[in-house]
């Protein structure tokens, strides 16, 4: 078994100010690594799927550094609107799968999981794009490796939600992009970040999942004409499990203090 975190849109803001005016999201990434570190089984690596940050700051960037350091496992970063390329690459000049120049997207290929991360950012806009250029990187690292199974990460979501605000900050190209997957059968999964909420759709003969956020959530709306609006819903990450025979599996993982679980058979135990 092989099991990859994900955490996403952690909105760090520079020590003493919070994000959205009333959102601590330093103390809930905090959290969050003790959850991610407390695990067991613990997870081989964590994807971080954009919006890390909440104005690309250096400042916000190193004090990020501080918050993941705890992790004892590798943490694999990709940008989000919210993100600076300049910035993120300054900061974590150390983590050397990051590329020295243009766009932020690498493989990770140390796994029986492979990993394609992406970069769909574009600098002042909110909605994301994957130009040609970046379309191409990836239709290449796809056909590099047939008969990997690979986990594609990234930012914003390749479809309509049905929560309009958040539609209307989508991802440009997603057609070209699903043509793309489309014809790489390996993609076990596409992972993004972005709504702040754990959403499922069955596309181009893959399985597409959007992250819930470490802090606060993005209300769930599906009036055609709603609004954007933040909730306290209860922080998750999600956990995506892979197994031979089975493929891949993804859990939300809550993150609180629910009280301990109620045994109903111990391990090992014969079935009632």
């Amino acid at each position: 078994m092989h099991v990859v975190a994900q955490i996403s849109d952690m909105h760090i803001r520079p020590e003493g100010q919070r994000a959205f005016r009333d959102v601590d999201t330093a103390r809930y990434l905090t959290r969050a690594v003790e959850h991610l570190a407390g695990l067991d089984p613990r997870p081989a690596a964590v994807l971080a799927t954009g919006d890390l940050v909440e104005s690309g700051t250096v400042e916000e960037y190193r004090r990020l550094r501080r918050l993941l350091a705890p992790l004892p496992m590798p943490v694999y970063l990709v940008p989000g609107n919210h993100d600076s390329r300049d910035a993120l690459r300054a900061v974590f000049a150390d983590h050397g799968y990051l590329p020295p120049r243009g766009f932020v997207q690498y493989v990770v290929d140390d796994g029986p999981l492979r990993l394609v991360g992406l970069d769909t950012s574009v600098p002042g806009h909110a909605r994301g794009r994957l130009c040609p250029e970046r379309l191409k990187w990836v239709d290449e690292r796809l056909r590099e490796a047939p008969d990997r199974p690979t986990l594609v990460f990234m930012h914003h979501p390749p479809f309509l939600t049905g929560i309009a605000a958040m539609d209307a900050l989508g991802l440009d190209e997603a057609e070209a992009f699903g043509a793309v997957v489309a014809r790489h059968p390996q993609v076990e999964a596409v992972i993004c970040g972005h709504l702040h909420r754990p959403i499922h759709l069955r596309w181009r003969g893959t399985v597409v999942t959007t992250a819930p956020g470490p802090a606060h959530q993005v209300a769930l709306d599906l009036r055609p004409a709603g609004g954007l609006a933040l909730v306290l819903e209860p922080p998750a990450v999600l956990l995506h499990v892979w197994r031979p025979g089975v493929g891949l599996v993804t859990h939300t993982s809550y993150i609180g203090d629910f009280g301990p679980p109620h045994v109903v058979s111990p391990p090992g135990a014969p079935e009632a």
